[in-house]
């Protein structure tokens, strides 16, 4: 089955992934120079936070980082909070493996031995969260 199109009867247009972080300019750095993502957005100090919002133009999806002037919740509860990018081929997924480790990241084991069996290779952001890189779509 294959769906290229929002389901009618949802009325979803966007999609925002959020989550608090005290590391806020680390964290941008990780997703915009280290993974390559673009800064699409940034505000301060909107009712004590400030944030971003990052991911790819003219996409109907994006990451928004927030830290709030009282600090956030913390880092990631477990190893299984995962942001998982699928690329179009095994080299493309390389291109930023190789550019992470130019930026100082190191590759992490995943809890869940799928990943690690189907070529993915997981990087802690600087909360924590891992961020894995799939050589290609599941579907």
């Amino acid at each position: 089955m294959t769906v290229n199109a929002w389901p009618d009867a949802l009325g979803v247009t966007q999609v925002r992934f959020a989550r608090p972080t005290d590391r806020l300019e680390e964290v941008t750095r990780f997703y915009v120079d280290g993974l390559g993502l673009n800064e699409l957005y940034r505000f301060e100090n909107h009712a004590g936070y400030d944030g971003v919002m990052l991911g790819l133009p003219g996409a109907d999806y994006h990451l928004e980082f927030t830290s709030h002037a009282d600090g956030s919740p913390g880092d990631a509860p477990s190893n299984d909070n995962l942001l998982v990018l699928y690329f179009s081929s095994e080299a493309r997924m390389y291109e930023t493996v190789e550019r992470l480790g130019e930026f100082g990241v190191e590759p992490v084991a995943t809890e869940n031995p799928y990943w690690a069996a189907n070529g993915a290779i997981a990087f802690p952001d600087p909360d924590g969260w891992q961020v894995v890189l799939v050589p290609r779509p599941v579907f």
